[in-house]
């Protein structure tokens, strides 16, 4: 999967499954834009992955911002007049009962979550509609295809990502542009490490694999669907969930 000369934006790249995506397209040879609304933290993964070898710069980037993401976008075209490859990965979390959610996380988490991924796509479209090629990949969810207790607001915002995904396929497709989808499952992140042992392990009993994913299990993913192994695949939403849902 040789990407080499590719340029590609990852946004919330400045740690967990963002960074590791950022890392292994950097190693397969991509120039590669972490944009983060920790405008700090994307610039210092930056600098780590170009010390190993990578080709790498961070960008402040808060993806609910028409603004910023305009500005961002701007300024990638007019230093590399390319992008090749948009992964949408910035996702919040703000759990609750449905009965008890505030509006306000609601809102939180379906900005972040849909709202920014659909600003950069629109924006990557209309390059990648110029270039004549040009693969998207958004970060969805399990959750997004079975739900999960205390979790309306992200459920929804993921289940709208697919959507979103497949629209768009169907929309860019004869334009030479993929988009597809990834629905990890439950990833070994902060996130869930911060779980105690038992909720861990009744986690765990859910999975058929018996073990959480890794980051590397998603970056490997998303490394095969923006490479020419993937070529005729659009429109398609891959679950990597060690079978928790089939």
């Amino acid at each position: 999967m040789d990407l080499n000369g590719k340029v590609a934006l990852v946004t919330g790249g400045a740690q967990g499954i963002g960074q590791v995506i950022g890392e292994e397209l950097a190693r397969l040879g991509v120039h590669v834009i972490l944009g983060d609304v920790n405008g700090e933290g994307a610039e210092k993964t930056a600098d780590a992955i170009n010390e190993t070898g990578g080709s790498a710069e961070g960008a402040k980037l808060d993806v609910t911002s028409p603004e910023e993401v305009k500005e961002v976008f701007k300024n990638i075209i007019k230093k590399s007049g390319q992008l090749d490859i948009l992964v949408n990965n910035a996702g919040i979390t703000r759990d609750g009962l449905l009965m008890r959610m505030k509006e306000h996380d609601w809102d939180l988490v379906l900005s972040v979550n849909l709202k920014g991924s659909f600003l950069c796509t629109q924006l990557a479209v209309k390059q990648m509609m110029k270039q004549k090629n040009g693969s998207i990949v958004n970060i969805a969810s399990i959750v997004g295809l079975m739900g999960n207790f205390g979790q309306a607001n992200h459920s929804a915002s993921k289940a709208g990502l697919i959507g979103l995904t497949k629209t768009a396929a169907r929309e860019v497709g004869s334009r030479g542009i993929r988009v597809n989808a990834i629905a990890p499952g439950f990833i070994d992140t902060d996130m869930t490490r911060c779980l105690d042992e038992k909720a861990r392990e009744k986690l765990i009993e859910q999975i058929p694999m018996a073990q959480l994913g890794q980051p590397e299990d998603i970056a490997d993913c998303v490394a095969f669907l923006v490479s020419e192994k993937a070529k005729y695949i659009t429109g398609q939403v891959i679950g990597v969930n060690g079978g928790m849902l089939m």
